[in-house]
């Protein structure tokens, strides 16, 4: 059933044109990105379904591979999965957006609010590291390693070649790395990759100023915990 077929007063796209896109429900605007439904359930019953069978959560729907949306779900296919995964990416890269020299690093909280967008939807580990200059000031963000869902390798060499490149405008550095889990504690490789990183920056002048562990739903700061 196409979303033409549905009553007008239902049809998200003149909805959106008579009332702004915002109006629509989550739903209706996943009706829109899948564009048609299957026999005998309509584009948007189908979308709603896809809704609660992720908790009620677009965050939930977002962390999920295209592979895994298509075999949770009949009558989403491959095409449908990735435009809603393109839809959910290009929303993610527009929250990244803002400009990181334009930043003033204050603690642990405004790296979250940097970091976030980058780190807390994914199902894979990333690291991270945030290059600071002397009045905190972010300089750059750095993508150093993707890893599986339970870790991630980081290279030290790699990591101080990285702030090296730029010069002597760099400070300090943060880490950032991601737990897909959930499970904020940081696990015995957590904790010796930060003393490994911490005592090659003393070497070279460079601070270490903290370590943070994004989860979907919050964060861990070595520094506000007293472990730096």
């Amino acid at each position: 059933m196409l979303i033409e077929d549905l009553a007008a007063d239902d049809r998200p796209r003149e909805k959106a044109l008579h009332n702004g896109i915002g109006s629509l429900s989550n739903a209706e605007l996943i009706a829109i990105i899948f564009g048609n439904g299957m026999k005998g359930k309509s584009v948007l019953t189908m979308s709603q379904e896809l809704i609660a069978r992720n908790n009620g959560r677009l965050s939930d729907i977002a962390r999920k591979s295209i592979r895994e949306i298509v075999k949770e779900n009949q009558g989403i296919g491959p095409a449908k999965a990735i435009s809603l995964a393109a839809a959910i990416e290009l929303g993610m890269r527009c929250q990244a957006e803002q400009p990181p020299e334009r930043t003033r690093i204050t603690g642990s909280s405004s790296v979250y609010d940097l970091m976030r967008a980058k780190l807390q939807l994914l199902n894979h580990e990333e690291f991270w590291i945030v290059l600071l200059s002397r009045s905190n000031l972010v300089i750059d963000t750095v993508r150093l390693s993707q890893g599986g869902s339970s870790g991630t390798v980081v290279d030290n060499k790699l990591l101080f070649k990285r702030v090296l490149e730029q010069g002597d405008v760099v400070s300090g550095i943060i880490l950032v790395h991601n737990h897909p889990s959930g499970n904020l504690r940081p696990s015995v490789e957590d904790d010796a990759l930060t003393r490994r990183i911490k005592s090659g920056g003393e070497l070279l002048d460079i601070r270490v100023l903290d370590h943070l562990i994004i989860s979907p739903t919050s964060y861990y700061s070595y520094n506000d915990e007293g472990r730096l």
